[in-house]
């Protein structure tokens, strides 16, 4: 049965996620903030359509990173319900479980916490990165809700290791990320005194309660695209593979720069006092989190440290930073002396945490709006305009592939490699994909000019979006140019 304390945070994740749909909606815009959502949603609809995954009907592709989250979409399409609102849904439940899960977590690790209001899953709720994640149309919500369930099991339940395991194994078909779990788990295995009788055989367990899940996730992307790993994976480490050029602390320097932009600049504090509780008490689940979340974002720096849409790639790190530093922070105001100063300081200290974290929460609604308003008004309407303005055989080479794919009804070349891989090694020769793309007959190419300079030289586009918030973000126009490079 629901607590009072769980439902008030899934009244206010609804009224959240509410307030984020709805003041996009009536200021003119609704869809998604990401081209990469309605990826998802072409696999989803063709999954039920045509009973295939893939992304052009008759091609099967592994261009989707998260098949369980497309799965889940698809659902949407079975009962006929618009995929912005199922989107949603599916995002608040997410959302809300990340509130109920953290706060639980926190009350567990620390007994002196009891408040009746529940101010540590407040605060996740109220942090704009995780609300924009939840309406994004993506499956970041639905994996930090699996990553913190899964830390709530090593936590409460230390004995459910085949469980554990075949949770860790679901996480990858949300994201392949989700294989770095396997290291948490493990490590509190071993440093958990509950646990030190019987490590080996608890280890074992959560071993192959993954490769339950894990081994089928393989041969799936084998499948469907001739590699163990999503196509995805690969193409966007090429793509942006000039960023690990960059010195490695300037790397991971930029990659924490979202952690503070809203209410995780307040907890700073909280981090550092986390830290010192979790050596003076060596604590194996709290050392677990940092060591995972740090871990995390030392990966991406090596890997793809890239930082644009709000640093969603952090989305998950932040959230076991915030998860920790929450920690850290009740445990340090709990240590406060006794008396009215002390009662003044932390009124005062909350005060501050939680108009931050407001203040950002409207910085943040007004920054998915302008995000789903360049989708609309660039992705969106270019695919529109090509549904209505070519034939219906046009192959069209294209980047970004998501609204394109899902409203144009065109077969589509990726130039992204995400649903084409042979383009992966080519990505960023101009030249090669020249080649490439009039191998293909392709008679359009769809694209934003400045992305392909060489690509777009001597073409005249035979359409331009017109859209003006793009450019006032700083970007430009989508264009179709007819493709006549031979």
């Amino acid at each position: 049965m629901v607590n009072k304390r769980s439902l008030f945070l899934i009244i206010i994740s609804l009224v959240v996620v509410g307030s984020y749909l709805g003041y996009s909606y009536y200021t003119g815009y609704s869809g998604f903030p990401l081209d990469d959502a309605w990826i998802h949603q072409v696999y989803a609809r063709n999954l039920v359509l045509h009973r295939e995954w893939a992304f052009n009907p008759g091609q099967p592709s592994g261009g989707s990173t998260s098949p369980l989250w497309s799965l889940l979409l698809a659902g949407g399409y079975i009962v006929a319900f618009n995929p912005i609102i199922w989107s949603a849904i599916l995002g608040w439940i997410s959302l809300a479980g990340a509130t109920i899960l953290t706060e639980n977590i926190i009350r567990s690790l620390n007994k002196d916490y009891a408040p009746g209001i529940p101010w540590a899953g407040l605060f996740i709720v109220l942090e704009w990165h995780l609300i924009w994640a939840a309406v994004s149309g993506m499956e970041t919500a639905f994996f930090f809700v699996i990553l913190l369930l899964v830390l709530w099991l090593a936590l409460g339940f230390p004995r459910f290791t085949w469980l554990t395991g075949m949770l860790i194994g679901l996480s990858v078909w949300v994201r392949p990320d989700g294989i770095t779990l396997l290291g948490l788990v493990i490590f509190v295995v071993f440093f958990n005194p509950d646990m030190r009788r019987n490590i080996w055989s608890f280890s074992r367990n959560i071993i192959l309660g993954f490769l339950v899940l894990f081994i089928p996730y393989l041969i799936f992307n084998f499948n469907q695209a001739g590699t163990i790993w999503p196509s995805t994976f690969a193409a966007k480490q090429m793509e942006y593979q000039a960023a690990t050029t960059y010195p490695l602390i300037q790397r991971i320097g930029s990659l924490l720069l979202p952690f503070l932009a809203g209410g995780g600049v307040t907890l700073i504090p909280g981090m550092i006092a986390g830290f010192c509780y979790t050596l003076r008490d060596r604590n194996p689940i709290t050392a677990s989190v940092f060591l995972w979340f740090t871990g995390y974002v030392f990966m991406y720096a090596l890997r793809l440290p890239v930082v644009y849409q709000h640093g969603r790639y952090m989305i998950p790190a932040m959230v076991f930073y915030f998860l920790f530093a929450l920690w850290g922070t009740t445990r340090w105001m709990g240590d406060w002396l006794p008396g009215k100063r002390t009662n003044l300081a932390r009124v005062f200290w909350m005060t501050s945490i939680f108009s931050v974290l407001g203040l950002f929460f409207f910085i943040g609604c007004d920054v998915y709006r302008t995000d789903v308003a360049i989708i609309q008004t660039e992705m969106v309407q270019t695919a529109h305009w090509l549904r209505e303005n070519t034939p219906t055989d046009s192959r069209l080479a294209v980047h970004d592939i998501g609204a394109v794919g899902y409203f144009s009804e065109r077969e589509v070349i990726d130039l992204a490699g995400l649903i084409n891989p042979e383009v992966i090694p080519i990505i960023r020769d101009e030249n090669r994909l020249k080649q490439y793309i009039n191998q293909q007959n392709v008679q359009f190419l769809v694209t934003f000019p400045g992305w392909y300079p060489e690509l777009v030289k001597g073409l005249k586009p035979v359409y331009q979006s017109g859209g003006t918030i793009s450019p006032k973000a700083g970007g430009e126009n989508m264009s179709v140019f007819q493709w006549n490079w031979k």
